[in-house]
């Protein structure tokens, strides 16, 4: 791979026009070069593509027929890059904003780390820019839960080393042209997470290694596609899709265990989203 190396940032935009155009915003700063943003429009009908053109006219704009959800619409993304060249690519959540130098420190840690297939930002609330929200994820097979590391602290710079982790989380990851040449598309087959998961498995399978990169920063506003943090959409098909993803990777004997320990985590989670309901 030469350098520089074309980058393109993908975002995946549903009725999102106005996070959307923060998100362009902080892109803006980006100090890598070169790079460039496309944002793919799930069949939004709150006048997303109109307004992404008017405000970022340098930003590419794939407008797809319908809404192809998360892997979908990134995946014509991605074939989209390819196609025009790109040697990194980068999914980015649409409600996020970022770091200038987030593109450079990822590009960097992907360069001078053997055999890296994905490499994954450190990701804080946007609310509390000083919260962590991701510093790697941790992926139990006893008991099918995934779970970011670092969730809820205060940043303290205890998690401050690069590192392998478990799996980079779809709210903002970079791979190659060759890793994903090997390893595929992300599987539409997902209605709604647990693609990025599986997208780290399947590097993992092929020799690879998933790394934290925490000199990137991104901060996220945290599920606004679905509804907020613990709405009813999302925990039902978190553990639909998290569900389908250890029944397809886990071993036979994992099967002791996580199909009963994973139903207990998402109730107490519904729980918990009821206690908010009834109490807000």
């Amino acid at each position: 791979m030469t350098s520089p190396a074309l980058a393109y940032v993908i975002l995946v935009n549903w009725n999102g026009k106005n996070v959307t155009l923060d998100c362009l915003a902080s892109l803006a700063n980006v100090t890598y070069s070169p790079f460039k943003t496309l944002v793919v429009d799930n069949a939004s009908t709150d006048g997303s593509v109109d307004g992404i053109r008017s405000a970022f006219p340098e930003t590419e704009v794939l407008p797809l027929p319908e809404n192809r959800r998360f892997a979908g619409g990134n995946n014509a993304g991605i074939r989209h890059a390819l196609m025009h060249g790109a040697e990194f690519v980068v999914l980015l959540n649409n409600d996020t904003t970022v770091d200038a130098g987030f593109l450079d420190r990822m590009t960097e840690a992907f360069r001078f780390n053997k055999d890296t297939g994905l490499v994954a930002p450190k990701i804080y609330y946007h609310d509390q820019p000083n919260v962590l929200w991701y510093a790697g994820g941790d992926i139990s097979f006893w008991t099918g839960t995934m779970h970011h590391v670092g969730i809820r602290e205060h940043d303290r710079g205890q998690y401050d080393t690069p590192r392998e982790t478990g799996y980079a989380t779809g709210c903002c990851m970079l791979t190659s042209r060759d890793v994903i040449g090997r390893i595929g598309l992300l599987d539409e087959s997902y209605f709604m997470y647990a693609e990025d998961a599986d997208w780290s498995m399947r590097v993992r399978r092929e020799g690879y290694r998933v790394l934290y990169e925490p000199h990137a920063k991104v901060w996220h506003k945290i599920s606004v596609s679905a509804g907020g943090h613990l709405s009813r959409f999302k925990l039902t098909h978190k553990f639909l899709s998290s569900f389908r993803f250890f029944a397809h990777y886990g071993s036979w004997y994992h099967w002791l265990t996580f199909p009963w320990l994973s139903v207990l985590v998402n109730l107490l989670a519904a729980v918990r989203y009821v206690f908010r309901r009834t109490t807000a």
